[in-house]
């Protein structure tokens, strides 16, 4: 399963780019907020990766920032919709303003985006309302990779089961008193510890 990309850009396109990763290229079909961020041909690029497989074909989405991963494996989680919808949902609106479009309900928003209908718009924001990604994560004095650790953590204690919301703060109070050096694992005990007070 290929969940990140970096290398340098061989071919760019609205929506997909060829990754050149040690002489080897990947197809990844990326959104046009992911496009409009990436440099020319040749500059070297990061991309967060979500690999689709089907019978058929296996399929690269890329995507700049971990919000707009998040968001499209959202999308895809919901009946009815592939990453071809996802895709254009990201095309059609900035991720943090499709997260409060989902959030007020927002329809007449939703379905200005093309590609989508009233039925999809519905399915959004029925399904995400109350499960979606914060667009920005509040900074911490960290290192210089808190906010991938931060990532981490709160993926780890959603996936655990724990509300969004409390998981944030359990995670923001557990990056301050763990410190600065320590690692996921430690930092994953006190957020647990956090949210057992």
């Amino acid at each position: 399963m290929i969940a990140h990309l970096r290398g340098a850009i061989l071919e760019k396109h609205p929506n997909r780019v060829v990754v050149d990763v040690g002489g080897v290229g990947y197809d990844v079909a990326v959104p046009l907020s992911t496009f409009y961020v990436l440099g020319e041909r040749g500059a070297d690029v990061s991309l967060r990766v979500h690999t689709h497989v089907r019978e058929d074909a296996i399929a690269l989405f890329g995507f700049a920032t971990p919000v707009e991963l998040d968001l499209f494996e959202r999308l895809i989680s919901i009946s009815g919709i592939g990453p071809k919808v996802g895709l254009a949902v990201l095309s059609g609106i900035e991720p943090a303003e499709l997260i409060g479009a989902i959030e007020r309900g927002d329809l007449a928003r939703l379905t200005a985006i093309p590609g989508v209908g009233k039925k999809t718009s519905e399915r959004i924001v029925l399904e995400l309302k109350d499960r979606l990604p914060r667009a920005q994560a509040a900074p911490v004095a960290a290192g210089a990779d808190a906010p991938a650790l931060r990532d981490d953590l709160l993926s780890a204690l959603v996936n655990l089961g724990y509300h969004r919301p409390l998981a944030e703060k359990a995670v923001e109070a557990a990056l301050k008193a763990a410190g600065r050096d320590a690692g996921f694992e430690r930092t994953l005990k006190q957020a647990l510890r956090e949210l057992a007070k």
